[in-house]
Parts: C-alpha cells; structure tokens; sequence
C-alpha cells in the first residue's frame, strides 16, 4: 500500500467530506498537524466536529477553521489561548463539548483500542457528568465516557517510514498517539521520513498498522507564549 504523499492536499484527497468527524493531534501549538489543518481550510470542508485538546490560537492551528466558519462543534479541554474560540462558544456559534485532559485522551485511546466505552472518576458530581450513566464500584461514583472513533485523524509526527511508523518528538507525544488511534482514517505530517529499517523498533511510538497516509513538510514551530524580562545592568 502506497503511503507517502507529496503534499498535504494530496494526502486528503478522496477523504473530506463535509459534516465528518476528526480527531486532531497536538497541545497548544506544539505538535500540531499545521499542514493538513491548512488544507482542510483550503478545501472549504465545513460543518466539522473536530476532536483536540483546545483549538490552536486566533490565526494559527485550528484557529483558522474557526476563522473561516469550518468548525461546528469541538470537543475539546481547554479554550483559554484562542478569544475567537471563546467569542464563538459565547455567542452560541459554535458548539462545545468540555473534556478533561485525561477523559479526551483515554476516549480517544480507547475508540481506536476497539472499547466501546469506560468508567471513570473524573468529573463526578460536575457538569462533565450531566446526562451521563453513573455506576457505583466499591462505594465510589463513576461515569461512563464512550470511546472516540472519527472519520479522520490528523497529527504530526517527528519521523516515520514509509510504512507508517512514527516517532514523536518530546512534548509533541501528547495527543497525537491517542488522536491517531482513533480515526477510520489516519494522515500524518511528519518532519522527516527516513528508510525502512531504520528506526529502532524500541522507539518506535506509534506503529504503522495505523496510518494510512504520510507526508513530509516543512512547518512553522510557532512559540505559542513568548515571556521575556530585560537583561540586568552589570
């Protein structure tokens, strides 16, 4: 099976539709899939439901889906870094399904596992456990989280082969294993793609069998927060 591609719009093809659900890798800016997420504004795919830790910054990330009216629905953690997010959310334009960290990665780690659903602690008593089935182990609450499947996974990998091993580079190892797990359809963007054989099966984070599509680009690596303090007079 052929999986490299030569541009993010190439590795897409065939796949957007509008109204699917994908998962999208990554925390913050760090380790987030700025290629592909370009070519689905391009594409004009919209009515998304997009599945990722927050939603990038105002025109960064998945922040310029937002921009562009793309997104319908996110589930997410965290909305604090991006104002267009927040506006949207407030003035009801935009839906929003509020995740802890750990919820939103186990659900995604989860629904590419093949487990329909899990039982967990966090959120009990709080709005995360409103309309959700809760179930008595050893005389403590827990509410059941269902598994995530999308469409499509989208993430960015440090280096893979072209048989679709990836390995991910320091704070980059967040999201994107559990992201890519979980889409029927997985495209990753990665840095570097070096020979079959290559990779040390020891540190390989995320194995081939499931990704589907590869390309290679050149990103940006944006600093999301810059905090600087002048320099001390001698």
């Amino acid at each position: 099976m052929k999986k490299v591609y030569g541009t993010a719009s190439e590795a897409l093809e065939g796949v957007l539709h509008d109204g699917m659900f994908i998962a999208a890798g990554g925390f913050g800016l760090c380790g987030i899939p700025e290629l592909l997420i370009a070519a689905i504004r391009d594409a004009g795919t919209k009515d998304l439901t997009i599945a990722s830790n927050n939603c990038g910054i105002d025109d960064f990330g998945l922040g310029i889906l937002l921009q562009t009216r793309q997104i319908r629905k996110m589930i997410s953690s965290y909305v604090g870094e991006n104002a267009e997010f927040m506006r949207q959310y407030l003035s009801k334009e935009l839906e929003l399904e509020f995740n802890p960290q750990g919820t939103l990665a186990e659900r995604m780690r989860a629904g590419g596992s093949g487990i329909a659903g899990f039982y967990t602690k966090t959120g009990v008593g709080t709005m995360i456990a409103e309309g959700k089935e809760v179930k008595t182990f050893d005389g403590q609450d827990y509410i059941l989280e269902r598994g995530i499947v999308a469409d499509l996974s989208i993430v960015k990998a440090w280096k893979a082969d072209d048989t679709g091993n990836l390995v991910f580079r320091k704070t980059a190892r967040n999201f994107n294993p559990p992201a890519a797990m979980c889409g029927r359809i997985c495209v990753a963007e990665v840095e570097e793609i070096v020979p079959r054989g290559s990779l040390d099966p020891d540190q390989i984070h995320l194995p081939g069998i499931y990704v589907h599509r590869i390309v290679q680009g050149t990103h940006e690596k944006r600093i999301e927060q810059r905090t600087t303090r002048k320099k001390e007079d001698a």
